[in-house]
Protein backbone atom coordinates (compact mmCIF):
# COMPACT_ATOMS: atom_id res chain seq x y z
CA UNK A 1 0.00 0.00 0.00
CA UNK A 2 1.49 3.47 -1.30
CA UNK A 3 1.73 6.49 1.41
CA UNK A 4 0.56 9.13 -0.17
CA UNK A 5 1.20 12.33 1.66
CA UNK A 6 0.93 15.74 0.83
CA UNK A 7 4.27 17.42 -0.13
CA UNK A 8 3.39 20.73 0.77
CA UNK A 9 2.15 22.97 4.02
CA UNK A 10 -0.65 25.39 3.17
CA UNK A 11 0.78 28.38 1.65
CA UNK A 12 -1.03 30.87 3.95
CA UNK A 13 -0.71 34.35 5.22
CA UNK A 14 -2.70 36.81 7.22
CA UNK A 15 -3.98 39.09 4.30
CA UNK A 16 -5.08 36.24 2.59
CA UNK A 17 -8.74 36.33 1.37
CA UNK A 18 -10.00 33.55 -0.58
CA UNK A 19 -8.56 29.70 -0.22
CA UNK A 20 -7.74 27.38 -2.90
CA UNK A 21 -8.51 23.65 -1.55
CA UNK A 22 -7.89 20.92 -3.46
CA UNK A 23 -7.09 16.89 -2.70
CA UNK A 24 -3.33 15.68 -3.16
CA UNK A 25 -1.28 16.15 -6.14
CA UNK A 26 -0.09 13.59 -8.00
CA UNK A 27 2.35 10.57 -6.49
CA UNK A 28 5.19 11.73 -7.85
CA UNK A 29 5.30 14.95 -5.78
CA UNK A 30 5.36 12.89 -2.94
CA UNK A 31 8.12 11.21 -3.60
CA UNK A 32 9.86 13.68 -5.23
CA UNK A 33 10.12 11.95 -8.62
CA UNK A 34 9.17 15.29 -10.70
CA UNK A 35 9.16 15.60 -14.58
CA UNK A 36 11.49 18.85 -15.80
CA UNK A 37 8.31 20.68 -16.97
CA UNK A 38 6.74 20.25 -13.35
CA UNK A 39 6.82 22.79 -10.66
CA UNK A 40 8.09 22.18 -6.96
CA UNK A 41 4.52 24.23 -5.70
CA UNK A 42 1.20 23.24 -5.16
CA UNK A 43 -1.02 22.13 -8.58
CA UNK A 44 2.49 22.06 -10.04
CA UNK A 45 2.15 18.60 -12.24
CA UNK A 46 2.85 19.44 -16.24
CA UNK A 47 -0.49 17.84 -16.77
CA UNK A 48 -2.71 20.19 -14.17
CA UNK A 49 -4.79 23.07 -15.41
CA UNK A 50 -5.19 25.67 -12.87
CA UNK A 51 -1.82 27.45 -13.21
CA UNK A 52 -2.66 27.36 -17.24
CA UNK A 53 -6.27 28.70 -16.47
CA UNK A 54 -4.67 31.95 -13.96
CA UNK A 55 -2.07 32.66 -16.05
CA UNK A 56 -4.64 33.32 -19.24
CA UNK A 57 -6.91 35.19 -16.77
CA UNK A 58 -3.78 37.07 -15.75
CA UNK A 59 -1.21 37.62 -17.95
CA UNK A 60 1.37 36.37 -15.58
CA UNK A 61 3.86 34.78 -18.43
CA UNK A 62 4.67 31.37 -16.00
CA UNK A 63 7.10 29.32 -16.44
CA UNK A 64 6.71 25.58 -16.68
CA UNK A 65 9.34 23.99 -15.54
CA UNK A 66 11.02 22.61 -12.67
CA UNK A 67 12.93 25.70 -11.51
CA UNK A 68 12.86 27.98 -7.88
CA UNK A 69 11.47 30.69 -10.86
CA UNK A 70 9.09 28.89 -11.63
CA UNK A 71 8.05 28.21 -7.68
CA UNK A 72 8.72 32.61 -6.79
CA UNK A 73 6.28 33.08 -9.82
CA UNK A 74 2.87 31.24 -8.06
CA UNK A 75 4.02 32.80 -4.69
CA UNK A 76 4.17 36.37 -5.67
CA UNK A 77 1.05 36.20 -7.71
CA UNK A 78 -0.81 34.64 -4.92
CA UNK A 79 0.25 37.24 -2.63
CA UNK A 80 -0.62 40.11 -5.07
CA UNK A 81 -3.93 38.75 -4.78
CA UNK A 82 -4.71 37.42 -1.44
CA UNK A 83 -5.27 33.96 -2.33
CA UNK A 84 -4.09 31.02 0.25
CA UNK A 85 -3.86 27.18 -0.85
CA UNK A 86 -4.99 24.47 1.89
CA UNK A 87 -5.59 21.69 0.35
CA UNK A 88 -7.60 19.65 2.56
CA UNK A 89 -6.23 16.12 2.30
CA UNK A 90 -2.87 15.21 4.61
CA UNK A 91 -2.43 11.50 3.50
CA UNK A 92 -3.96 8.63 1.79
CA UNK A 93 -3.38 5.28 1.40
CA UNK A 94 -3.35 3.90 -2.33
CA UNK A 95 -2.91 0.12 -4.12
CA UNK A 96 -2.17 1.31 -7.41
CA UNK A 97 0.05 4.52 -7.41
CA UNK A 98 -1.83 7.13 -9.44
CA UNK A 99 -3.54 10.60 -9.10
CA UNK A 100 -7.11 9.09 -9.15
CA UNK A 101 -9.12 10.92 -6.68
CA UNK A 102 -11.34 7.71 -6.28
CA UNK A 103 -8.15 5.74 -5.63
CA UNK A 104 -7.95 7.29 -1.92
CA UNK A 105 -8.15 5.13 0.69
CA UNK A 106 -7.79 5.77 4.63
CA UNK A 107 -7.84 9.14 3.93
CA UNK A 108 -6.92 11.76 7.20
CA UNK A 109 -8.33 15.08 6.30
CA UNK A 110 -6.50 18.33 7.18
CA UNK A 111 -8.31 20.88 10.31
CA UNK A 112 -9.74 23.56 7.95
CA UNK A 113 -10.75 25.32 11.08
CA UNK A 114 -7.53 25.43 12.89
CA UNK A 115 -6.41 27.40 9.96
CA UNK A 116 -9.48 29.36 8.87
CA UNK A 117 -9.14 30.50 12.48
CA UNK A 118 -5.61 32.09 12.07
CA UNK A 119 -6.88 33.89 8.48
CA UNK A 120 -9.70 36.32 10.17
CA UNK A 121 -9.94 37.84 6.48
CA UNK A 122 -10.71 34.31 4.81
CA UNK A 123 -14.12 34.96 3.15
CA UNK A 124 -13.81 32.38 0.29
CA UNK A 125 -13.05 29.18 -0.54
CA UNK A 126 -12.52 27.79 -4.01
CA UNK A 127 -13.13 23.99 -4.16
CA UNK A 128 -11.09 22.39 -7.18
CA UNK A 129 -14.01 20.22 -7.68
CA UNK A 130 -17.57 19.34 -6.54
CA UNK A 131 -19.35 16.43 -4.70
CA UNK A 132 -17.81 13.98 -6.77
CA UNK A 133 -16.47 11.04 -4.32
CA UNK A 134 -13.13 12.02 -3.16
CA UNK A 135 -13.27 15.80 -4.07
CA UNK A 136 -12.79 18.57 -2.50
CA UNK A 137 -16.43 19.42 -1.56
CA UNK A 138 -16.80 16.03 -0.35
CA UNK A 139 -14.29 16.04 1.75
CA UNK A 140 -15.06 19.48 3.24
CA UNK A 141 -19.04 17.89 3.90
CA UNK A 142 -17.36 15.32 5.84
CA UNK A 143 -15.26 17.40 7.72
CA UNK A 144 -18.17 19.91 8.73
CA UNK A 145 -20.29 16.65 9.78
CA UNK A 146 -17.99 15.99 12.41
CA UNK A 147 -17.85 19.42 13.80
CA UNK A 148 -21.54 19.37 13.31
CA UNK A 149 -22.31 21.76 10.78
CA UNK A 150 -23.46 21.92 7.12
CA UNK A 151 -23.38 23.82 4.14
CA UNK A 152 -26.02 26.17 3.10
CA UNK A 153 -27.37 26.16 -0.78
CA UNK A 154 -26.51 29.87 -2.41
CA UNK A 155 -26.79 28.85 -5.68
CA UNK A 156 -27.44 25.45 -7.46
CA UNK A 157 -25.82 26.38 -11.17
CA UNK A 158 -22.43 25.46 -12.17
CA UNK A 159 -20.10 26.13 -10.57
CA UNK A 160 -22.35 25.22 -7.18
CA UNK A 161 -22.34 27.81 -4.27
CA UNK A 162 -22.90 27.54 -0.72
CA UNK A 163 -21.94 29.12 2.53
CA UNK A 164 -21.16 27.91 6.29
CA UNK A 165 -20.79 29.75 9.89
CA UNK A 166 -17.66 30.06 11.46
CA UNK A 167 -17.78 31.29 14.65
CA UNK A 168 -19.03 35.02 14.33
CA UNK A 169 -18.13 34.79 10.22
CA UNK A 170 -20.13 33.41 6.72
CA UNK A 171 -17.80 32.03 4.85
CA UNK A 172 -18.48 31.04 1.07
CA UNK A 173 -17.85 28.26 -1.05
CA UNK A 174 -17.77 27.63 -4.55
CA UNK A 175 -17.30 24.31 -6.21
CA UNK A 176 -15.36 24.86 -9.60
CA UNK A 177 -15.02 22.69 -12.33
CA UNK A 178 -11.89 20.33 -11.74
CA UNK A 179 -8.92 21.78 -13.27
CA UNK A 180 -8.14 18.38 -14.32
CA UNK A 181 -7.93 16.30 -18.02
CA UNK A 182 -10.43 13.68 -16.12
CA UNK A 183 -13.13 16.44 -15.32
CA UNK A 184 -13.24 17.36 -19.32
CA UNK A 185 -16.01 14.73 -20.56
CA UNK A 186 -17.93 16.32 -17.66
CA UNK A 187 -17.57 19.86 -19.05
CA UNK A 188 -18.69 18.68 -22.30
CA UNK A 189 -22.05 17.55 -20.86
CA UNK A 190 -23.00 21.07 -19.33
CA UNK A 191 -25.29 22.79 -21.48
CA UNK A 192 -23.80 26.06 -21.26
CA UNK A 193 -20.73 24.75 -22.68
CA UNK A 194 -22.70 23.32 -25.81
CA UNK A 195 -23.88 26.48 -26.12
CA UNK A 196 -20.97 28.21 -26.00
CA UNK A 197 -19.47 25.68 -28.38
CA UNK A 198 -22.15 26.10 -31.08
CA UNK A 199 -21.78 29.54 -31.17
CA UNK A 200 -17.55 29.42 -31.90
CA UNK A 201 -16.64 25.80 -32.47
CA UNK A 202 -12.58 26.29 -31.37
CA UNK A 203 -14.20 27.11 -28.42
CA UNK A 204 -12.49 23.97 -25.58
CA UNK A 205 -13.02 23.10 -22.53
CA UNK A 206 -10.06 25.01 -21.44
CA UNK A 207 -12.05 28.44 -22.94
CA UNK A 208 -14.76 27.27 -20.57
CA UNK A 209 -12.58 27.28 -16.85
CA UNK A 210 -10.94 30.61 -17.86
CA UNK A 211 -14.66 32.07 -18.59
CA UNK A 212 -15.81 29.88 -14.99
CA UNK A 213 -12.65 31.16 -13.06
CA UNK A 214 -12.21 34.82 -13.84
CA UNK A 215 -15.45 35.43 -12.09
CA UNK A 216 -14.18 34.05 -8.97
CA UNK A 217 -10.69 34.39 -8.63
Amino acid sequence: MFQHKHPYEPFLFKDATKLIVGTLPPPRFTIGDLKDDDVNFCYGSRDGQLWPILDRIFNLNLVYKNTDYAIMQRKHFLEKYKIGICDIVASAEREKIDASDLGMQNIELRDLFFYLKQLPKVDTLLFTGGNSKNGPEYFFRKYLKEKNKKLELLSNEVPRIHSFTLEDRVVKTVSLTAPSGAANRAVGSLEEYKILKDKNPNFNTIDFRVLQYKKFF
